[in-house]
């Protein structure tokens, strides 16, 4: 039984998913904090090692903790995270626009 339901009929993980999940999230922790504090790699290279793992590790935590997936019982915990997805996507690129517009009207004489 992977899933169990309660009175609310929200879904709870098992045990395993769980597990998978803490033991990915210590992986994808632990590679690029190794590479980090070895300096193993360039400084171009740590940086796509760190946001390659931060975007995996989003993808684990929502998987295996969040239990976010594309059934129908979870399509509308899927479309409440795209659109606060798309919100805060607005709101740092608008924000990042509107500071560097502000600097570059700020700058000329």
């Amino acid at each position: 039984m992977s899933h169990s339901t309660d009175n609310s009929g929200a879904h709870h993980g098992s045990v395993g998913t769980y597990l998978t999940g803490f033991i990915l999230s210590v992986i994808l922790t632990v590679i690029p904090f190794w590479m980090v504090m070895t300096g193993a790699a360039s400084h171009g290279a740590l940086i796509g090692v760190v946001i390659v793992t931060a975007v995996v590790q989003l993808l684990v935590h929502l998987v295996c903790f969040l239990h976010m997936n594309t059934s129908s019982e979870e399509r509308w915990n899927l479309v409440a995270f795209v659109f606060t997805v798309l919100i805060i996507a607005i709101l740092v690129v608008g924000s990042i626009w509107i500071m560097w517009n502000l600097n570059h009207n700020m700058m000329l004489d």
